[in-house]
């Protein structure tokens, strides 16, 4: 008797046809494939401790008022119910604290850090402002205790540290070469894996004063980025997002979801990110912005709690890997409902505080701001390098003063002016320093400033014209630009073989925003605090008026 068909040596036509018959029979109907995953990503970047609502300039994004934390977890709230509580990961891009106003400020940022937390944050990259007080208290800020110097607080509440976690993969322990902090993260969300890398600008050094970063050494955004990335790989994570505390900007007049001309460091990173990485939340411009990128998608929220990033990522439950991301930023409005439980951390805070946040200190006759004019000046940078001058002309002999533009944080509005706000627009604590500097130190200076792209704030008395058609120095020979002319101190011409007090606060004495010329300088001297400075000017010469922004002619 033959074989039956099932048993049969496939030898043959026959059999084979047989044998096919048999497998149709008998097999399964394929399963479906399983749906994907839904992940929300909700991301922030440079809260910068606006608790309350920013005011001037900064007030607003898109031409509609934002900000405030009462707001923004409301408004994080309300995007989380549109998907499953439990698919929402709540993320930033650095700089939560620093530069924050007198109310976070004065409480070494725990009431910022406390904000967050109640509002859900979960993870967030270290930006160059979370090492304006140094790492060890960095370490303060994640794991909870007191101030070393200034104690508790809150007296009713020992501070205990964030609930979310810091991450941070390019700032490493320069003696040991171990990372600060946890370089990455990985979330688990209905069996799917998301790993989350958080990252820094590797030019922290250069924006932070010295003391920082002692101690640290910050590696390459790139290579740390894919090498953390292989590794999450090959811990069988395929689904990764990148926190950078970098970015870039739009062009003039761009739309807030919009990605036109965008240039800026976020450019480079993104191409020379590996297809491994499929997501970055970005920050530090200040900038909003949602593009994609080399097949990433890149985002940023702009600042101070204005815009919140909708992210949402379906992800292969079989693979890891995203199948699709949709990206949106979402303006924080200030119509809905005030979270109370903000509200009550507030009002804690601002008893705290005491009386001398609302101390009348001057009144302006009109806004002094931060808008600059062609030449770069601003209003109120001028007004900060007056009140840096008359704070050390007599005692320290200076003739001139310089303001980083970066360190003025908020605009002056008309009216009386208080205390708190006056820190608001001056918020670091920055010491001046008058110091001699040659003439030609001097020029060297303002000719570094085509180098770093970054106009520094004069004082009244100091006039130069620029020349833009002229060849600008670089990194290595700042010296050797020509764009500065006519350099002139009250009247009189800067003589390259002079010697010259200048004032700067000592944060760029120390070469920060990349003016290393003035580690040049000699005799140093140490003074007040620049906030006593500008508050003791805004006082002296009440009312105050916006300076004329006409001390550097561009020609």
């Amino acid at each position: 008797m033959p074989p039956s068909p099932s048993r049969r040596a496939l030898t043959g036509a026959a059999g084979l046809v047989l044998a096919a018959a048999a497998t149709v029979a008998v097999a399964p109907a394929a399963a479906a494939a399983p749906p994907p995953v839904e992940v929300q990503l909700l991301a922030l970047n440079d809260f910068h401790g606006n608790l309350e609502p920013p005011t001037g300039s900064g007030g607003a994004i898109a031409g509609v008022p934002a900000g405030g934390a009462e707001y923004l977890a409301t408004q994080l709230r309300l995007l989380e119910s549109e998907v499953k509580k439990q698919n929402t990961i709540t993320v930033a891009a650095g700089d939560l604290i620093g530069a924050t106003p007198l109310l976070s400020a004065a409480f070494h940022d725990e009431p910022t850090i406390e904000s967050l937390e109640e509002a859900g944050l979960d993870l967030a990259s270290v930006g160059n402002h979370e090492f304006d007080e140094g790492a060890e208290e960095l370490l303060r800020i994640q794991n909870g205790g007191c101030h070393p110097v200034d104690g508790c607080a809150d007296p009713a509440a020992a501070y205990d540290g964030a609930d979310f976690q810091y991450l941070s993969a390019n700032a490493f322990v320069t003696d040991t070469g171990d990372p600060l902090l946890p370089p990455y993260a990985i979330e688990r969300v209905q069996g799917v894996q998301v790993g989350f890398i958080g990252m820094t600008l590797e030019g922290t050094p250069n924006i932070v004063t010295q003391a920082g970063v002692a101690g640290l050494t910050f590696a390459d955004e790139i290579e740390t980025g894919n090498r953390y990335a292989a590794e999450l790989q090959a811990r069988g994570v395929e689904a990764i997002v990148v926190l950078l505390h970098e970015g870039g900007q739009q062009a003039p007049g761009s739309g807030i979801n919009d990605c036109t001309g965008l240039t800026g460091p976020i450019v480079e990173i993104a191409a020379g990110f590996s297809d491994a990485i499929d997501v970055v939340v970005s920050g530090h411009s200040h900038q909003a912005y949602n593009c994609v990128l080399d097949g990433k998608t890149v985002t940023s929220a702009s600042s101070f709690g204005r815009l919140v990033t909708d992210i949402d990522m379906r992800i292969d439950r079989r693979t890891g890997d995203v199948v699709d991301v949709t990206a949106d930023n979402v303006v924080v409005t200030r119509d809905v409902a005030a979270d109370p439980a903000q509200t009550a951390l507030i009002a804690r805070y601002r008893q705290l505080l005491g009386p001398i946040a609302g101390r009348v200190v001057g009144t302006a006759t009109a806004d002094i701001t931060r808008a600059a004019a062609p030449s770069g000046e601003t209003p109120l940078g001028n007004l900060i390098a007056d009140s840096q001058l008359a704070g050390t002309d007599d005692e320290q002999g200076a003739v001139a003063a310089f303001m980083n533009p970066g360190g003025v944080r908020a605009d002056l509005l008309t009216g009386p002016i208080t205390y708190e706000e006056a820190f608001t627009v001056q918020p670091f604590n920055n010491v001046l320093t008058t110091m001699d500097l040659s003439g030609a130190d001097l020029d060297c200076v303002l000719e570094q400033q085509y180098v770093v792209n970054r106009t520094l704030q004069p004082s009244a008395g100091v006039t130069y014209t620029v020349d833009t058609a002229a060849p600008a120095g670089t990194a290595a020979a700042p010296c050797s630009g020509a764009r500065v002319n006519d350099l002139a101190i009250g009247g009189v011409a800067v003589d390259p073989a002079g010697t010259y007090r200048i004032t700067v606060n000592n944060f760029l004495a120390d070469g920060g925003d990349g003016f290393s010329v003035l580690r040049n300088g000699v005799n140093r001297v140490v003074g007040q605090l620049d906030i006593d400075a500008f508050v003791a000017y805004l006082t002296a010469n009440d009312p105050v008026s916006p300076p004329a922004t006409n001390r550097i002619t561009v020609g």
